[in-house]
């Protein structure tokens, strides 16, 4: 039996359910619906994000590598995306002011402008998905998704002798 055999059905007759599968084709499925959203903007959901955690970060600005850690990102990646929004005129870098080696990202107003519309854009489509559940249960639902991806973020951090085993 392989190691990922936790995360594949073994007979034919029956569906069940797979967190990661799951998991997967909710945030693709979002991922594409905000990115048809956010393209009348001209950026893209990466994009959008990065405009968010400036937006509500410190004021004087995050670095590149607070962008880079909060994105769970690579810096090469990170550093391209910025280039294209500071030409776009949504960011811009400034040397920080104590460490040589690192820029402060600010937004620009035009950044300013299309992180709003962006989040109004967000804020609807996160309606219309959360709508499919009965109100009653919108709350308690996002709550248990925190739950689990407060686990799945501790789980990257345990070694994996610590883990318990997942077979099912």
């Amino acid at each position: 039996m392989s190691d990922d055999s936790v995360f594949t059905s073994t007979s034919p007759q029956r569906d069940p359910k797979r967190l990661p599968v799951l998991l997967r084709r909710a945030w693709y499925g979002l991922n594409q619906a905000f990115r048809q959203r956010v393209a009348t903007l001209k950026i893209t959901p990466d994009q959008f994000s990065i405009l968010r955690w400036i937006s509500e970060g410190d004021p004087a600005g995050l670095t590149q590598r607070t962008i880079t850690d909060l994105m769970a990102s690579d810096p090469n990646t990170i550093t391209s995306t910025l280039a294209r929004m500071e030409k776009a005129n949504l960011i811009e870098r400034q040397p920080h002011e104590t460490d040589k080696r690192a820029h402060r990202v600010r937004l620009l107003p035009a950044g300013r402008k299309t992180f709003e519309k962006a989040r109004k854009l967000a804020s609807d489509l996160q309606h219309s998905i959360l709508v499919s559940l009965p109100e009653t249960q919108r709350d308690h639902f996002l709550d248990m998704l925190q739950v689990i991806a407060d686990a799945c973020a501790s789980a990257i951090d345990r070694p994996v002798s610590k883990r318990r085993s997942t077979k099912t």
